[in-house]
């Protein structure tokens, strides 16, 4: 089946001329009208624009012009701007917006031709670690459709996993692209920050929010991250630094490579098929010949806390345009005030809610320097934790997630368990270093288990050439759910 090739096998037949770009679209479009009823993935799916995207690309071809991503069929998540296409961040407070611009990222991706296929479905503002937080329903894992597939970009990790797109964007800022990808048993790649544009990437914590890449193994995370990464003037937080070959880092040979454990991150409390899986992909790496170090981490058990005033107070300061004046639904209230009250009251769900009153208050008189301040703080000693640690070790091997994916409803209550989730990803993403999440085995229930590889700020080919060289050998990632 078409569906079942990765993105780069795609790449390959296209430019042999064994399949067309319509062809490969169609075959996904067919594929997500079988499954979406169950999964609900997407929010929007823009068929007739990717056959008329598909057959431009074929004429492209025929012409004799090639593109890094010709005809290639991916699926944008709904916080990324995309022109005369519905974006609205998971929440009813953007219900029927149209951005008038395409941002960075998405518009790389169709410059270097590649095909959108709709816009999935993400937490509000993506602000949760389940998918469950979104205004227009819940995305179902597509293992079990009992079960989360992860968040926020949960939308994006369950079209990939279940053969709906070669390859989807989402973003990271607690560790949202890394989650997913872990729970539905994909890979993904969150970018140092700095290193992909965020133009067009609706905010939620400004210094934290990265746009990430999914894909089926490492060499799709490389053909997508060449696309999107780059400088952007557009964008005062992007740096500007060569681009490098990251194709040419996937040699498949890590032997000297010096690889990092942390002590900190078996804890109790974790899943034992999880630490189970983890060890063994450890093991894996010493025998191709890997040198495997202890290392510690002592600031990373703060992360959490850390996160949650830092992201919030951002958060809050960030989401305080959405008012109903300039654009999404209005509910007018006669007065400019209690209209405001009204909108947000109405067009925001729990969770933000949530956030922005944690935020807003991190952020008061007599609490800025208590909560806020004292975070950023701990936020330099994490990062000098990472700074040291990459001293001596190219890369740090850690669990993704202390679980395999929940089910849904589970956590739903508890927002202190729900954001437990996330505790191995959020230092990486307070650091603004690259991670990736690669699949390292299944649980007792045959649920995937991810491992989080970590590299230093702008070293993600060897982050690349870790998770290739594993999947060389292995075959965790080629494992479909049964749908």
């Amino acid at each position: 089946m078409l569906t079942d090739l990765t993105l780069t096998e795609a790449q390959r037949k296209l430019r042999a001329g064994e399949i067309t770009a319509v062809e490969l679209t169609q075959a996904h479009l067919d594929r997500i009208r079988a499954l979406e009823p169950a999964l609900h993935a997407f929010l929007t799916v823009t068929a007739e624009r990717a056959l008329d995207a598909a057959a431009g690309a074929d004429r492209r071809r025929a012409a004799g012009k090639d593109s890094p991503l010709l005809g290639i069929p991916l699926a944008i998540k709904d916080v990324l701007a995309t022109e005369g296409v519905p974006t609205t961040c998971g929440s009813r407070i953007l219900e029927g917006f149209l951005p008038p611009y395409t941002g960075t990222a998405v518009q790389k991706l169709f410059d270097a031709g590649a095909v959108m296929l709709g816009k999935t479905n993400t937490d509000e503002f993506a602000m949760g670690s389940s998918t469950e937080n979104s205004g227009y329903g819940v995305t179902h894992n597509p293992w079990d459709l009992d079960r989360v597939p992860g968040g926020s970009s949960g939308g994006s990790a369950a079209a990939v996993a279940a053969r709906m797109a070669l390859g989807a964007l989402g973003t990271d800022t607690g560790g949202s692209v890394r989650q997913p990808a872990a729970f539905c048993g994909t890979c993904a790649l969150k970018p140092s920050y700095g290193r992909v544009s965020r133009y067009g990437l609706i905010a939620f914590a400004s210094s934290l929010d990265q746009i990430g890449v999914f894909g089926r193994c490492a060499e799709d995370l490389a053909a997508l991250l060449s696309v999107i990464a780059g400088h952007d003037p557009r964008d005062s937080t992007s740096m500007d630094l060569p681009v490098p070959d990251y194709t040419a880092a996937l040699t498949g040979d890590v032997a000297g490579l010096r690889i990092g454990v942390p002590r900190e991150v078996f804890i109790d409390g974790m899943q034992p098929a999880v630490e189970q899986a983890i060890r063994a992909a450890i093991d894996q790496f010493a025998a191709l010949g890997a040198d495997i170090r202890e290392i510690s981490l002592p600031h990373t058990e703060y992360g959490l806390p850390v996160y949650y005033i830092i992201a919030p107070a951002e958060a809050s300061a960030n989401l305080a345009r959405f008012d109903g004046v300039r654009y999404g639904p209005r509910h007018a209230q006669g007065a400019l005030w209690p209209t405001y009250k009204a909108t947000r009251g109405q067009g925001f769900g729990a969770e933000v809610k949530r956030r922005i009153m944690l935020g807003t208050y991190a952020l008061s008189a007599g609490y800025y320097d208590a909560y806020y301040l004292k975070a950023q703080k701990v936020r330099t000693l994490i990062k000098q934790d990472f700074d040291r640690a990459f001293g001596d070790v190219d890369v740090i091997v850690a669990p993704t997630t202390p679980t395999t994916a929940f089910r849904i409803g589970e956590k739903a209550g508890d927002p202190m368990q729900m954001y437990l989730s996330d505790v191995f990803t959020l230092p990486a993403s307070l650091a603004g270093i690259a991670g990736a999440s690669i699949p390292c085995g299944v649980d007792e229930a045959g649920l995937p288990v991810g491992m989080q590889l970590l590299g230093a700020a702008f070293d993600e080919p060897t982050v690349l050439r870790a998770a290739h060289a594993y999947q060389q050998v292995t075959g965790w990632h080629r494992r479909a759910p049964a749908l």
